[in-house]
Order: structure tokens, then sequence, then C-alpha cells
């Protein structure tokens, strides 16, 4: 049985069929996803006790993530979750990783146009950064059914459109392999007393739990906003930020908040802000399409004007995470900020020919603007300055295996 064989479909290739899938299956991923039994009150009641043990890696202002009702943060559960981050048991090929997509050097991207899979399977989207992914209401670039981690994580194990982990109808096997390691044996009981082995529940939910930890939150803008810092931007960084937030360019409207996106969830938010727009990257012969298996909200829709339609991506650390957009089809910032002063980008042949600014579904904020080399300079400098090092070189975010150990050693890293 291959209970996850189109679960892909539902991330990005069904089309209409998905909201369906999701309903249909609603019965397996209630034993999938769900404890096998309600959250008692009791341990309801001693959640705040053990959030007192749990620090998250954050600064005051900035409130938490949101955090299923099922699942508590504690320390031994972040790290049973880096440890699976960066296991390569999880993958069909014994090669591929979550890390092998997601680099922590690269606010855990990988530098590539599009992610590669196991068996070197090339995907269809390029792989967004985890950076300050707990607080995204929704988890891929267009699916809007994916709004849990742990949801979301099946996907790439056990998703076939494209293959990423390759997992489909070898669950079993991948419990057994996990709980055979020394490590594991001692770490799933620390982190579920209740349910000592690896299994799905377990599984996503230690993945979900260290992802959340992924906090950005200390860059030189930061440092200059918050603390007070004044020479933590140099100038032309400073005169990029009057620039972002100025109307004649418009990016705040879009990149906006603590996370320049303009999709949010926090723990003290009472509902999800989502959002959604078409930057005219394309207008395939000015009828408004875009490249089959990137159509964005409209494989889930159906909805003519969602065509071309993706997620905000949030701007901490966007200088690392290159090439840009959905598909990576953007080289560098500088061409990004063309692109937008352009009011979309025009592709003169080839089979995706057309000019992006005439899209009929393009965002009516996306209008063109005009902007100089040096305008062009200084607004890529306050980007930059959204890049947080230390996040970057977190020792809590690293890669806990010893070298040579069998979850590392035949690992496949684009940057190697």
């Amino acid at each position: 049985m291959r209970p996850f064989a189109n679960l892909a479909r539902v991330a990005g290739r069904g089309a209409f069929a998905a909201p369906l899938l999701i309903l249909g299956a609603s019965a397996l991923l209630a034993a999938v996803l769900l404890p096998r039994d309600e959250v008692s009150a009791e341990t309801v009641a001693a959640r705040p006790a053990i959030l007192d043990a749990f620090r998250w890696p954050m600064p005051a202002w900035m409130p938490t993530p949101p955090v299923p009702d099922d699942i508590t943060m504690t320390p031994e559960l972040v790290d049973l979750g880096r440890h699976i981050f960066y296991d390569v048991r999880l993958s069909v090929d014994g090669r591929t990783a979550c890390v092998s997509c997601h680099q922590q050097e690269l606010a855990f991207s990988d530098g590539r146009p599009v992610g590669v899979g196991a068996h070197g399977t090339v995907g269809h989207r390029n792989s967004p950064s985890l950076a300050n992914v707990g607080y995204m209401p929704t988890l891929t670039w267009a699916n809007p059914h994916f709004t849990t981690l742990e949801f979301q994580a099946l996907v790439p194990l056990f998703g076939t459109e494209p293959v990423e982990m390759g997992m489909a109808g070898q669950e079993e096997a991948l419990f057994t392999r996990l709980a055979a390691d020394p490590y594991y044996a001692e770490a799933f009981p620390a982190a579920f007393p209740d349910r000592p082995a690896p299994d799905l529940y377990t599984i996503t939910r230690a993945l979900g739990a260290f992802q959340r930890t992924l906090i950005s939150l200390n860059s030189p803008y930061d440092r200059a906003t918050y603390y007070g810092e004044a020479d933590a931007m140099s100038d032309a960084a400073r005169r990029g930020q009057a620039l972002f937030f100025d109307h004649r360019l418009e990016c705040y409207h879009c990149h906006t908040g603590a996370l320049f996106s303009d999709n949010l969830q926090t723990a003290r938010t009472p509902f999800p802000e989502n959002a959604f727009h078409n930057t005219g990257l394309y207008n395939i012969g000015g009828t408004g399409a875009y490249p089959a298996g990137g159509l964005g909200l409209y494989e889930f829709t159906g909805v003519p004007s969602d065509m071309g339609r993706f997620r905000t991506p949030g701007l901490r650390n966007v200088a690392v995470t290159a090439p840009y957009m959905h598909d990576g089809s953007i080289a560098t910032l500088e061409e990004v900020i063309r692109h937008y002063a352009a009011g979309g980008r025009t592709i003169a042949d080839g089979p995706h020919a057309g000019a992006g600014h005439e899209n009929p579904y393009r965002d009516s904020l996306i209008v063109g603007f005009e902007i100089s080399d040096a305008e062009i300079a200084d607004l890529t400098a306050f980007l930059e300055s959204l890049t947080d090092q230390d996040f970057l070189t977190d020792p809590a975010f690293a890669d806990p295996w010893p070298d040579g150990h069998p979850a590392n050693a035949n690992r496949v890293m684009p940057l190697n």
C-alpha cells in the first residue's frame, strides 16, 4: 500500500483535485497527523511549566510563532528534529536529507534555481528559505492547503511529483531504520515519553519543532532599528531603506512587517495573514499564461485570475538566497529590482515569450517605476543589511551528526 503516493498532487501538480484529495484523505491524515488520544487536560495544564524550560531564540519584541495544541516545545523535541533534518536515512537513495535543499549558510535555501531530490530528480520550484518559516501561515509557494509544518513535511518525504525523499510506500522501513540508531533509541522516548517509537506523528512533530526555532531577527537592520546601533547600517543601506519604504517603489506594500512579507501568523494574531501575487514574471503569448508546472494559485483554485499568483517570500537574508522567484529564473537582486521597475519581465523569444507588464492578471501594485543605477545599488545595500550572520552560523542550527556517521556519510550537497 502506498498511502502517500498521491500526496504530491496536493503539493503542486494536482490542479483542481487538490481540495478533494485533502477531504477524501481526512481519515488517513487523522490517523497519521493527530495523536492517538486527545490531548489530556493534565497535559494542557502542565504546558506552561514545561514551556518555561524551552527558550525561544528570539528578541522580546517579537511574538513567538504559533505552536499546534498537541505539541509542547522542549529542548529534547527540538534536538530530535535537528538530527532528523540532517539525516539522509529519510531518503530512498540514502544521499538526500532535508538539508540537501535547505542549507544553513544560505539561510536554509540551496542556491539552485529549483530543488533536486533523490536520485537527482529535478523539481519544479525554487527551494525557499526556512528562516522564520514557523511564522508562515502557508508553507509552499502556491499551495494554500499546507498550513502546518507537520502536514507539509509529508510532501518531501512521500511525494512523487516530483520525488524529493522518495519514501512513498516505505514508511515501515523508515521507522525501522531510525529505531535501530542508538541516538534515536534514546531521543524518541525523551521527546515523546508516551509514544517512544519513530512513526509519522513523532517524526513530523520533531521536524516541525526544529523548524520553528529557525528564527532570524538579528541583522544590521534590526540592530540599527531596534537596538540603537547607529553604525550597524551603511549610508548606502539607509538610503536604500528610504527607497524601499517610498511610495514610488511600493516595495513595502507586499514586503511588510517584521518578516518583510504580507504573510504572517504569530502566537498572538487572531487569524493568519495570507497573500499571493502575480508579479508579471511571465505572459506567454500575451494570454497571461505561466509555464506548465508553475501556474501558481490557479493550480488549486481553477480561477483564471489566480494564474501566476505566488506567496510573497520574506526578505530576511535575501542576499544569500539567490536565485530568485518561484522558479529561480532571476539570478541577482539587481535583476529582481529591474524586473519590478519594468512592471514585469519581457521575454523576447522562445516558448515563454511575452511581455510581463501586459499580463492581464498582474497585481495592481506592480506598475513599474523609474530608478537610477545608483538607487539600485542603494536598494541592494538595504536588502543586504537584512542578512543575519549569526543565524547563518549559529551552532544550534548546524549538523549535529559527527562526520562519517551513517546519517551524513553519503550526503549530496549542492555546495560540495
